[in-house]
């Protein structure tokens, strides 16, 4: 996992979600991707997704279950986890969670 991104825009205008429970911001690099980076603060919440997402944990912990998944699993800062396109996750924030989504096209 790299500790920064280089030669990228930023759009200035925050991602606010779930009551500002998700704040992030999108990040455009030079090759066409877009990722976000934020802050989910502790809570239990559900998140649909258009494309493939690899969510990169840099600090917090939480549980999380894939749509279609009976079981949770647990991760932390240092990890991360992949969901589908077209499908969803439910998230339970244990500690503010620090992280980098990477869509996937």
């Amino acid at each position: 996992m790299s500790t920064q991104f280089d030669q990228v825009s930023v759009v200035k205008k925050a991602n606010i979600y779930f009551d500002g429970k998700c704040v992030s911001h999108t990040v455009l690099l030079t090759d066409g991707s877009k990722k976000t980076i934020g802050v989910i603060f502790p809570s239990s919440l559900v998140f649909n997704t258009a494309a493939a997402e690899i969510m990169e944990l840099n600090a917090g912990k939480c549980r999380i279950r894939v749509k279609g998944s009976d079981s949770w699993d647990s991760y932390e800062g240092g990890q991360q986890f992949s969901v589908p396109a077209n499908s969803s996750f439910e998230i339970e924030t244990l500690e503010t969670l620090d992280y980098v989504c990477h869509f996937v096209a």
